[in-house]
């Protein structure tokens, strides 16, 4: 991931003002450019997505003229008298913004203005073609590997599954839960999300609270933590469900890529296909192979999907995993050479 492109200018003397709207841009996952004279604020003032201007330095910045622009505001913490909105009107800012009234309308516009500039991270779904094809023990595997390189996040979208934080070994770290997150309302910020999560070094997982009760997705939660993931994270990995749901559907549509597992046999491969069908319209999918009793090009063939990787089954994944290591207990080996691979194909792509 990189950096905005151009940060958000602000323009204000007011120390006051200053430190009101440094949390707010930091909440929106911004970190804007602040300068205290109306000469300096011309060279960035094109460039900037969103300009702020305090009454403070409005007047002499309507008599220096940088020129009308979109996405200007004046913001004032007062109650904005009328010779303000003649000084907006002159400097052609779109409105006058107060605070803190309109904090949160402000958070979200910085947000929603920012959030295009930056280089956003790749969204894999992984899903079995059969159950018991391992596509969890990949997911994680997956995760684990582009850790080592960047910020990664697993995401577990099957509220029946053993849980993504104890395959992880990650069950007893503090941190929000889909449970938490479902209780949420409004945007949420890539920060918020990264640094709420069970995290062990680059590593993050969006999970279940273990021994809780069966719950259920909520389209809204859902859509804003793969929002707020992929900004916030280089690699993000999506456990699904085979299950066929409407929001599985649309969370998979979400994903530039899928990636779908299959054991090595007939019967594998049969689901398999039908599970391609089920993603006829997806633009990238891939297969991973899961022994070696099938050719990899009869696979391809009948999944009619591309074959990345085709693997041995890995010894002790499971002792690794009850150990709290999580399936990728060793940069070698099957289990490990298939994660490179995936993520290999991603960065040829990305490229």
């Amino acid at each position: 991931m990189t950096a905005i492109d151009a940060p958000p200018l602000v323009v204000t003397a007011d120390e006051d003002l200053i430190a009101t709207l440094l949390p707010l841009t930091a909440a929106a996952d911004v970190t804007p450019v602040v300068v205290r004279d109306p000469i300096d604020a011309l060279s960035g003032w094109a460039r900037a997505p969103v300009a702020l201007v305090g009454p403070d330095l409005a007047p002499d910045l309507v008599r220096v003229a940088p020129g009308t622009r979109s996405h200007a505001y004046l913001v004032t913490q007062h109650r904005a008298p009328d010779e303000l909105f003649r000084t907006a009107l002159a400097l052609g800012v779109e409105q006058v913004v107060e605070l803190p009234g309109s904090a949160g309308w402000l958070v979200e516009l910085l947000a929603d203005l920012t959030e295009h500039q930056t280089t956003r991270g790749e969204v894999i779904g992984v899903v079995g073609g059969s159950g018991g094809a391992g596509a969890t023990t990949l997911a994680c595997a997956l995760g684990q590997w582009a850790a080592r390189s960047g910020d990664a996040v697993v995401i577990d979208c099957d509220p029946q599954g053993p849980g993504l934080d104890r395959m992880l070994g990650m069950e007893r770290t503090e941190g929000f839960r889909w449970d938490a997150l479902c209780q949420t309302t409004g945007r949420l910020s890539a920060r918020s999300l990264r640094e709420a999560l069970p995290r062990r070094d680059q590593l993050g997982v969006l999970s279940w609270y273990v021994g809780g009760r069966p719950q259920t997705l909520q389209a809204f939660a859902v859509r804003e933590a793969l929002s707020a993931a992929r900004r916030g994270h280089r690699t993000v990995l999506v456990d699904l469900p085979r299950t066929p749901d409407r929001l599985i559907d649309e969370v998979a549509a979400r994903c530039d890529r899928l990636v779908v597992v299959t054991m090595a046999s007939v019967v594998g491969v049969a689901a398999s296909a039908r599970i391609r069908a089920r993603f006829a319209d997806h633009p990238e999918v891939d297969v991973v192979v899961r022994g070696e009793e099938l050719a990899a090009s009869d696979v391809a063939r009948a999944v009619r999907a591309p074959v990345v990787a085709q693997m041995r089954d890995q010894r002790g994944v499971h002792e690794a995993i009850d150990l709290g290591l999580g399936p990728l207990r060793a940069a070698r080996g099957p289990l490990a050479r298939a994660a490179e691979a995936v993520l290999a194909r991603s960065s040829r792509s990305a490229s």
